[in-house]
């Protein structure tokens, strides 16, 4: 048997292997970098998964190195306090080790800072979308040392057409295996817990399909209004902004058939193939919807109206809730919608998905009570288990009842962007976006972006606090 084919299929290329030495983070000056991305990599550090790692800040303030240093310091605090010894140490040797460039990252200057890092590099774009592509544009394949990664903060491009000419930018710079698009939504823990979940149980596999289950819906509901973040939020909307960069990849990872391996290639290809099969029906009542939180009360907080939001520009129309119902179009999954929404200012945090099983073929006469479908529940952050099933009920032995079977699943000791981190340094781009599927989340919302900004599905509202629209059913998930 000729297993070269093999062979390739199972390895990362060699220059992959090779651990990141130098960590560049452009835009080390925002908010990003100091609320997420040093908290994430400061664990990695105190749990011993980022030895020998010099941390780089380059941004468009105009600090000293002492000032850099305070910021990761104030940053590494909380790890500092929780690390032994040896984790203390390696945490001080990062932050006193560091350096800051203040520099324009869309010039030739960033060429010639990153010349002088020890390599492998990791540049980290935590930077808006535009800057970053300009960024690029300023870097070369000559300029950058063996086995760079380039890692990008979504959303990746504006649209499927933007979206693939930022992957030509990016594949003429490094290899595709060493392009990590972060989707810090979909943690290495998650993954594996809905992977493991599915694939690892009898009971489950057999009937995960169009004959036994009759929809899924994917939630991610938030009690947060727009918290100061107009400037971003105004110009891209829930539908881009959770449903296209993170919800539809929860989808697929729920939707895929059982990949050969846990490589990332097998499981890529497999994501992938979800996503190719993907589409919304416009034609189809109710396919997509979108609504606007008005004011109102999440519990002690008064909620002005969306428009009043400082920054706001309420001729724009920005949906804060949105709704799409996706088909997939194989053996598996036709005639099973997959519902996905996602909102803010909500009364309550809803951060699952449900899958709803069909009805018994048969419930023999006799029986009382309420017979409601089964239901699994899978809940994010924390990861949490959820079986609702019909029984008897007390007392009675023919009324049947509701009971809920649960459990907790498996937590990471990492924060979510340190499991990013973890990825990148490693050279382990599993949990990163390939650039085609990038492009085919674009491809599936398009054509409701543009049903939208053509009118032919209203903008609703709803008022902070509640549920949302009542006329949406997914406003009643939990009843």
């Amino acid at each position: 048997m000729d297993t070269s084919s093999l062979a390739e299929h199972d390895t990362i290329p060699a220059d992959a292997e090779t651990r990141v030495k130098t960590l560049l983070i452009l835009g080390a000056s925002g908010d990003l970098t100091g609320r997420l991305l040093l908290p994430g990599l400061a664990r990695l550090i105190r749990l011993g998964r980022a030895d020998g790692l010099h941390l780089v800040g380059a941004g468009s303030d105009d600090w000293t190195d002492d000032h850099w240093r305070e910021r990761v310091g104030g940053a590494f605090a909380a790890a500092l306090e929780k690390a032994d010894d040896r984790g203390r140490a390696a945490l001080e040797q990062v932050r006193d080790t560091s350096s800051y460039h203040f520099i324009d990252v869309t010039q030739d200057g960033l060429a010639a800072l990153v010349a002088t890092l020890e390599g492998p590099v990791a540049i980290y774009f935590a930077l808006p979308p535009a800057i970053s592509q300009k960024a690029c544009s300023a870097l070369g394949p000559d300029s950058l040392p063996k086995s760079t990664r380039l890692v990008m903060e979504k959303p990746f491009g504006t649209d499927q057409a933007s979206a693939h000419r930022l992957n030509g930018k990016l594949s003429r710079l490094v290899p595709e295996q060493n392009i990590h698009r972060v989707d810090h939504f979909l943690g290495k823990a998650t993954v594996f817990n809905i992977l493991g979940l599915r694939f690892a149980n009898r009971i489950l596999e057999p009937v995960w399909n169009n004959l036994h289950i009759e929809k899924v819906e994917v939630i991610f509901d938030e009690d947060l209004a727009l918290e100061n973040r107009a400037r971003y939020y105004d110009g891209a909307g829930a539908l881009r902004d959770m449903i296209q960069s993170h919800l539809l990849h929860v989808m697929a990872l729920l939707a895929l058939n059982a990949p050969s391996t846990l490589h990332e290639r097998d499981l890529r290809d497999h994501i992938g193939s979800i996503l190719r099969a993907s589409s919304v029906d416009l034609d189809e009542p109710g396919s997509s919807r979108r609504a606007r939180y008005t004011a109102g009360t999440i519990g002690d907080r008064q909620i002005v109206d969306y428009t009043a939001e400082p920054g706001v520009d309420g001729a724009k129309g920005t949906e804060t809730l949105a709704e799409v119902t996706v088909s997939i179009n194989n053996e598996r999954w036709s005639g099973v919608p997959f519902v996905l929404r996602s909102g803010k200012a909500l009364g309550a945090k809803r951060k699952e998905a449900v899958i709803t099983f069909r009805p018994v073929s048969h419930l023999p006469t006799g029986f009382t009570g309420q017979d409601a479908p089964t239901k699994l529940r899978i809940g994010f952050g924390p990861d949490t288990l959820q079986l609702e099933m019909d029984v008897n009920g007390p007392g009675d032995m023919f009324s049947l009842d509701r009971a809920t079977l649960s459990a907790d699943l498996n937590e990471t000791d990492l924060l979510p962007y340190g499991e990013v981190l973890d990825g990148v340094l490693a050279g382990d781009p599993t949990l990163s976006v390939r650039g085609d599927t990038a492009e085919d989340c674009w491809r599936i919302v398009e054509p409701v972006l543009a049903a939208w900004s053509e009118g032919r599905v209203p903008l609703e509202e709803y008022p902070a606090g509640s549920d949302g629209p009542d006329g949406w059913p997914s406003s009643h998930g939990r009843a």
